[in-house]
């Protein structure tokens, strides 16, 4: 059974998420969307090295390829929420992205 994905909106109607997979270029964006599918079928039991829990609920999606770029998510009953997509320039993950996946997360739950 597959899970139900969905990406975050912001107040103002916009979806963060969407917009940069949609600026990205065909290669890079073909295997973001098959690292969605691969999320889609299998949900919380997708691990490494595609997926991997941070923090308090909040997962990420691991794209590898030219540019490391990652997909912070969480799970609300069966559904996905894609919060927040960037590309990873360091070993560390930037705390400016995990505190923004994070509020968009709260909203979520506050919803």
């Amino acid at each position: 059974m597959s899970w139900d994905i969905i990406t975050f909106e912001t107040q103002r109607g916009e979806k963060p998420v969407d917009e940069f997979i949609k600026r990205q270029q065909p290669q890079a964006r073909s295997k973001i969307v098959h690292n969605i599918r691969l999320l889609r079928q299998y949900g919380n039991m997708l691990g490494m090295p595609h997926s991997r829990m941070l923090v308090g609920g909040l997962y990420e999606l691991r794209i590898r390829g030219k540019e490391e770029l990652r997909i912070f998510y969480c799970f609300k009953k069966r559904t996905i929420y894609l919060l927040h997509v960037f590309k990873k320039q360091t070993q560390k993950t930037r705390v400016k992205e995990l505190n923004l996946a994070i509020n968009r997360m709260k909203e979520l739950t506050t919803a």
